[in-house]
């Protein structure tokens, strides 16, 4: 029996899944949540096979944040980015934290028993779009391995990046957090210096430019 998380902030969604999941006799969806703080907690009380995991989650954790969490944790649960989004970077980015399948919801129900197989079977999966992009990524120039200013950031410094840019003040990130204010503001500081911005507008134009938060579901 292959156990199965489904992470995905919208309701119908992960009831779509878990209707395609459930036909095969083989596959059991031990939990659903909606975003990424749930998902590690999940994950760690579940103990799971395979996470499907949505790349635009509410809150301090996004999908990628939390599935490098995942698999930094429990290296043997295999995650699938389940998304909307063909984009390079974020195809990149999934990549490079180490998920073993990256699939596309269009084609969720022709596909994702195909890459639950092969992930659980130690093998990764790329949705077509996804494979092409990162074809084009290693024969480019820029590599899968170009690192970039977000990349120097720490666990809970994207976790902070992220709240930023959803417009959270530094009072509500800490209380998010759990974690003092005066903590909050010297990860904002270190967030900003980092990536070498001065603003939360700016900020917020790095973020789309570079494609690290979905904010468009």
């Amino acid at each position: 029996m292959i156990r199965i998380l489904i992470v995905d902030d919208h309701d119908l969604v992960r009831e779509g899944i878990r209707a395609i999941l459930e036909k095969k006799s083989e596959l059991e969806v031990v939990g659903e949540c909606g975003d990424g703080q749930q998902a590690i907690r999940d994950t760690d009380r579940l103990k799971p096979d395979v996470v499907l995991m949505d790349l635009n989650l509410p809150g301090g954790i996004g999908g990628l944040e939390a599935a490098e969490a995942i698999l930094g944790d429990h290296p043997g649960t295999k995650v699938i980015i389940l998304t909307q989004h063909g984009d390079r970077e974020y195809i990149k980015r999934a990549i490079r934290i180490g998920a073993q399948g990256y699939l596309l919801k269009s084609s969720v129900s022709a596909q994702l028993e195909e890459a639950i197989d092969a992930v659980v079977r130690g093998r990764r999966y790329l949705h077509p779009v996804a494979a092409q992009e990162l074809v084009d990524i290693v024969t480019s120039e820029e590599g899968l391995g170009a690192a970039d200013e977000y990349e120097s950031l720490t666990r809970r410094e994207k976790q902070v990046f992220k709240l930023l840019v959803e417009g959270k003040t530094s009072r509500e990130i800490a209380r998010y957090l759990g974690i003092s204010l005066k903590t909050a503001m010297t990860h904002r500081t270190h967030v900003m210096g980092k990536l070498r911005v001065h603003s939360r507008t700016e900020l917020i134009r790095y973020a789309l430019r570079k494609k690290i938060v979905p904010l468009d579901g």
